[in-house]
């Protein structure tokens, strides 16, 4: 008789940083984006159990093994008045895909949000990511056309922060 495998989901614990921060760079790698990824677990750390906590995660289990995260934090909609629940990262590792494992993920984000009272649950997908996209839709979730992300960093972060002299 063959042993189905138990999935669990539980809030991280900072025993977990070193899994959390493996998983980010597999995922940064599977996004090809592994050239963008200069995060440390000492990063992590700070973000997830420092003194000021900016964001949270869950961590997906087949019995003893993490196999699965989601990172996220709240915003807010000013539209909405009231905050939202951001995921800014999913992956579950590749061996144990196909098995339930991301809807269960996004399905205790969404208990979360509803409990929380926020107004919305988001997140971005790769537009060359087919399959997550079928996936999110799957779901209800709706790939909204008319967004896009904008972003500074680096070079052009420190330029437009020096474009506007300091106030007192």
């Amino acid at each position: 008789m063959t042993k189905v495998p138990e999935f669990t989901v539980r809030p991280a614990a900072p025993e977990d940083l070193s899994e959390i921060h493996a998983m980010v760079w597999e995922l940064a790698e599977y996004e090809h984006l592994a050239h963008l990824c200069v995060s440390s677990a000492a990063d992590l750390e700070a973000a997830l159990f420092g003194p000021r906590p900016t964001a949270e995660v869950i961590l997906g289990r087949e019995d003893a093994q993490v196999v699965a995260f989601a990172l996220f934090f709240h915003n807010y909609s000013t539209f909405l008045g009231r905050r939202g629940l951001y995921l800014e990262d999913l992956f579950v590792r590749p061996a144990y895909r196909r098995r339930g494992y991301a809807r269960r993920l996004l399905a205790q984000l969404a208990q979360l949000a509803l409990a929380r009272n926020c107004g919305r649950f988001e997140w971005t997908v790769l537009d060359w990511n087919a399959p997550a996209i079928g996936f999110y839709q799957s779901l209800g979730a709706e790939v909204l056309p008319d967004w896009r992300i904008t972003r500074v960093t680096g070079d052009a972060l420190a330029r437009l922060a020096a474009s506007n002299p300091k106030e007192v």
